[in-house]
């Protein structure tokens, strides 16, 4: 037991959506609480949880993550029924609701889930107002990245 606190105290991340800033311009980042449930909670200190396929969207003024895996333990109660994949609502202040509003809505922005972690003993969620990318932007950060990994290389060895 001692051995599984040591290793969730140096790693407070759950889980990342890696594909995000592939896929889109990440301009503003914001953090969030969740709406959990018992089960919930104990899998993803298990490590459990899943944003790949995640995203939010904005309903009567909240906010509501879609998609996100996060599996039920082999020992989670028996009289709950685990659904992994539920939307599950996120918490944030009335101000930051009406300005993400607005860029959605009139902007043309969407909102992507870039990392679940853990803050304070309560799992959080950063979200992201993006914008999408298109294939040659794509392609252009992905010569960018293979650019810095050569010149990491050529430092090295000099």
């Amino acid at each position: 037991m001692a051995g599984k606190k040591s290793k969730q105290a140096g790693d407070a991340t759950i889980a990342q959506n890696r594909q995000a800033t592939h896929d889109y311009f990440v301009e503003e980042r914001l953090e969030a609480g969740l709406v959990l449930q018992g089960w919930e909670v104990k899998s993803l200190r298990d490590g459990r949880g899943q944003l790949k396929e995640a995203y939010v969207t904005l309903k009567n003024g909240e906010a509501f993550l879609l998609g996100a895996h996060i599996s039920p333990l082999t020992s989670a109660s028996t009289h709950v029924f685990a659904e992994p994949v539920r939307t599950r609502k996120l918490l944030l202040h009335r101000h930051e609701l009406s300005r993400l509003i607005g860029h959605v809505e009139r902007k043309g922005y969407t909102l992507i889930p870039l990392v679940l972690y853990w803050k304070g003993g309560r799992a959080k969620l950063q979200i992201g107002l993006a914008k999408g990318k298109k294939q040659h932007d794509k392609r252009a950060s992905e010569k960018d990245k293979d650019w810095q990994r050569e010149k990491q290389r050529v430092m090295k060895q000099h």
